[in-house]
């Protein structure tokens, strides 16, 4: 019975132990219970549970511990230990103590130190963690929220009236577009933030420093993207992002995709940042515009995003941020790897895009005279007639 007992015992949990035991001591008679016991080294009291449950009607389910059975949690044990987690972690809290949902700085290694040194507990890093949760702390980036200045005056008014045009050219079928440049990217072998699939163990290797290599350049995607239909297009400058290669921009995705899909436009609406190729303080931009408007009779509706609003723009959001996910880890070695991360980039919901290369060179400083400006057939919406215009065809 002893060797029996010894080579079975291993393999079982709490519950079939207690009840193989119980059913050796039966099997032993009188004093069976304190030798299965002196054998086993469990207490008289396991093995006396053990016969109440084989005396039951029906096994017991499938639990092995009756609940409230096993180890209590942490805080049970320390009524005060999540006060006094609360009271580390609130020495680097970050955030406006309004919201409901709040974060630290301080790592759950130190909260576990720290809870150790000044308390004498010791608690696991999942167990911190998990109080943590309890505490409505979590793990949290950062958030661009807060403008940098002052907000200008019109702002709100200024979304309002981009969000009711876009709305009523939306409905009647006119093309509405968001255009933007894409930050300017180094053309070679080297790092691009972001992970791709390979092998273990076998990274890929790229160059040690992140300086622009002069005989492969930079390349400037300049997007176009429609709101009507989610598509998009980019033309890849490979020179400078002035006002004129943003409107050829603009100019190569009419002639590639909008004037096919909007035939029969009478309008066109372009929403854009305050700065850049597409400022709204551009002479070149504006002039350009006017070239575009007479080469396609396109009354050309503008609507330019306030300082500081950028992210708001649509491009940002349902086509740029798309692009870097694809691309992320992938080293832009050349050009026509560019043109087919950017041309391969689709979303769940249906985004295609088309990428085409531009070696146009378009030189820099370029001066609009005062009469060639004054020959823009502008007409500036008010109120607010600094960010909203019409350049009509001549």
């Amino acid at each position: 019975m002893e060797e029996h007992i010894k080579s079975v015992l291993p393999y079982l949990n709490e519950r079939q132990k207690r009840v193989f035991l119980a059913s050796c001591a039966n099997t032993l008679g009188w004093g069976g219970v304190k030798k299965v016991c002196e054998i086993s080294g469990c207490s008289k009291g396991t093995v006396i549970r053990g016969k109440r449950e084989l005396e039951s009607s029906s096994p017991s389910g499938q639990r092995v511990r009756e609940i409230g059975g096993g180890r209590k949690k942490a805080e049970e044990t320390n009524p005060d230990l999540l006060i006094w987690i609360e009271r580390i972690a609130a020495d680097s809290t970050y955030g406006n103590p309004e919201n409901p949902l709040t974060w630290t700085t301080q790592s759950l290694r130190k909260i576990k130190d720290r809870l150790l040194c000044e308390h004498n507990v010791s608690v696991s890093v999942e167990t911190t963690a998990r109080l943590l949760r309890k505490l409505d702390y979590r793990l949290q980036g950062n958030k661009k929220m807060l403008q940098a200045g002052e907000v200008h005056p019109d702002r709100n008014e200024q979304f309002e009236y981009i969000n009711e045009l876009v709305k009523i050219l939306l409905l009647s079928g006119e093309p509405v577009i968001s255009v933007d440049t894409k930050k300017k990217e180094n053309i070679g072998n080297f790092k691009n933030n972001g992970k791709e699939y390979r092998k273990h163990k076998d990274p890929r290797n790229v160059l040690d420093h992140d300086f622009p290599l002069a005989e492969l350049g930079k390349v400037a995607p300049y997007g176009v993207y429609v709101i009507n239909d989610n598509t998009a297009f980019v033309n890849l400058g490979t020179s400078h992002d002035t006002g004129e290669f943003a409107v050829e921009s603009i100019s190569r995705w009419w002639a590639a995709m909008g004037k096919h899909t909007f035939a029969g436009a009478k309008i066109l609406n372009i929403n854009c940042d305050c700065g850049g190729s597409n400022g709204n303080r551009s002479r070149l931009w504006k002039y350009q515009l006017q070239q575009l408007a007479n080469r396609t009779g396109l009354h050309i509706y503008v609507s330019h995003f306030p300082p500081g609003t950028s992210k708001w723009n649509k491009i940002e959001h349902r086509l740029f941020c798309f692009i870097s996910k694809n691309w992320a880890g992938k080293p832009l070695i050349d050009v026509e790897t560019v043109i087919h991360l950017i041309s391969s980039t689709t979303t769940k919901r249906g985004l295609s895009v088309v990428c085409e290369r531009d070696d146009t060179v378009y030189p820099l400083a370029q001066k609009v005279s005062n009469k060639k400006f004054k020959s823009i057939n502008i007409r500036k919406i008010e109120p607010f007639g600094e960010w909203n215009y019409i350049i009509l065809p001549k």
